[in-house]
Parts: structure tokens; sequence; C-alpha cells
């Protein structure tokens, strides 16, 4: 059967994976861009933007793991925009523009479903109100025998956790402190004891750890 994947989900000492107060200019709310500062001068990153540069090293080779093997995506709501309720029109798009990064179906889970959302380059979302159990075999049939990437946020990958649907996950640790906004950890008591824990410094001062299904 094809995996659950996490990836590249970027999370504060202090356990929080986004700051609070998530605005259309601040889809991190208060915490900016410094979740993320470890990944935006990757290759990977860089390419994403159809550019040919970027560093290489441990940063990246982390990653660069986001996209091979996935064949569809599951996100939060909040992951595809801020709006919150019902939704006041169906213009918004998400942050991506009219090509965005993930050239799979992708799931966005929500309480206000939407008509199918169909983009530019295989892009094809979406909106479900459903369990996590759910979604993942609607994402399953879907993704043709691939993967499936849990894309966040942090109570969406929560979600996931606390369902025991996660095979794989990487989660960069960033010498930060938000103080406030989403925490990831939070009713995940003795967690660890499902998986076998990895870790791999970084010269960002990143800590990237790997957690896979025993």
């Amino acid at each position: 059967m094809s995996k659950v994947r996490v990836h590249n989900l970027a999370v504060s000492l202090d356990g929080f994976a986004t700051g609070d107060g998530q605005t259309l200019e601040a889809p991190f709310g208060h915490a900016g861009v410094r979740l993320m500062e470890w990944f935006f001068p990757t290759r990977a990153f860089q390419s994403m933007n159809g550019k040919d540069a970027g560093s290489e090293g441990v940063d990246n080779a982390y990653a660069a793991a986001w996209g091979p093997g996935i064949g569809a995506e599951i996100m939060g709501r909040n992951k595809f925009g801020p709006q919150r309720g019902p939704w006041p029109d169906e213009e918004w798009k998400g942050w991506w523009g009219d090509n965005p990064p993930f050239h799979t179906p992708v799931f966005v889970m929500t309480h206000h479903p939407r008509p199918t959302l169909e983009m530019e380059g295989g892009n094809t979302f979406h909106f479900v109100d459903a369990s996590p159990a759910e979604v993942l075999a609607q994402a399953r049939a879907a993704a043709g025998g691939l993967d499936v990437r849990i894309g966040g946020g942090p109570s969406t990958v929560r979600q996931f956790l606390a369902a025991d649907l996660i095979d794989h996950m990487h989660v960069a640790l960033v010498p930060i402190v938000l103080g406030r906004g989403v925490r990831l950890w939070d009713g995940l008591e003795s967690l660890e004891s499902r998986f076998t824990i990895e870790s791999v410094t970084s010269p960002s001062g990143v800590t990237h750890l790997t957690f896979t299904r025993r």
C-alpha cells in the first residue's frame, strides 16, 4: 500500500509550526518567514520557481525529498488560504498563482466545501468535509499507487498523527522561539513509541528529525 508522508514541516523550539494571526499578507502569522528561512536558499526551493540555482547540502537533501513518489496531497483549509468560515466568494485560488507546485490532485479539508478547482500543471483542488481516514481513502484512490503527502498545516498533521495514519514524517526543528501560534505536538503523548526517530544537524542551525513507522 502507498505510504503517507510529511515533509519540510518546520517547528520552533517551543513547538509551534505556524505563528499567530494569519492574514493574506502573512501566511505564517507573526512568525513571518522565520520558520522557513532554512528552506528558501535550497536548490529544491529555487527549482520550484524555475531557477537553476540554490544551495546544496543537508538542507537541500531534505527539502528535495518532498516531491518524488507523491501522487496526491492533503492539506488543511488554512494552508490553502487565510479565510475562515463560509467562503465569501470562490475567487480565491490559493497562495501559489496559476500553476501551484503540487502537480497532483490536492484534497483540502474544510467544513465548507466548494466546487473542484482545476488549475495549470495538473493541479486539481478538491474541497472535502470528511474525517482524516475518509480523505486519505479519496487521496489514495487519486494517487494511482503513489504516496500521499500530508502538506499541513500543523492542525491537519496533528489529526493524521492522532489517527495513526502517518508512515514517514520529516520535521525541521528551527532554533527560534515563537511563544504563540499553532502547536504541533499537543495531545500526542508517547508519539515517539510508534516511530524510529533519527536526527541530522545542519550548518543553518536546523535539526532535521525523521520519524519512520516501526
